[in-house]
C-alpha cells in the first residue's frame, strides 16, 4: 500500500491509561482531546518533512479509515498533521 500526492497512511496509536490522584483516565474519558497520535505507514510523493515510521499528532476529525490486508489504517491529508513527535 502506497499513499499518493498529499495523503499519509497512518496506524492509530492507542493512548495508555493514566492514573492521577486515584482517577483512571482512559482513551474514552479523554474525548475532549483534539489531537490523536499515529505512526506513519506510508506518505505521498508530495509530502515533505515527514518520514515513514514517524510518530505524529493529527486532528481527530481528519481523514477516513480503510481496511487493508486485515488491518485498519487511517488516510489523512498532510495538512491535518500538527506535529512530529
Amino acid at each position: 500500500m502506497k499513499a499518493i500526492n498529499h495523503y499519509v497512511v497512518i496506524e492509530k496509536i492507542k493512548v495508555a491509561e493514566k492514573k492521577v490522584s486515584g482517577f483512571i483516565f482512559t482513551e474514552e474519558t479523554n474525548k475532549d482531546d483534539r489531537y490523536l497520535k499515529g505512526k506513519v505507514i506510508s506518505k505521498g510523493n508530495l509530502v515533505e518533512c515527514i518520514n515513514e515510521g514517524d510518530v505524529i499528532w493529527y486532528d481527530k476529525h481528519a481523514g477516513h479509515g480503510i481496511d487493508y490486508k486485515d488491518k485498519f489504517y487511517f488516510v489523512i491529508k498532510a495538512s491535518d498533521i500538527v506535529l512530529v513527535d
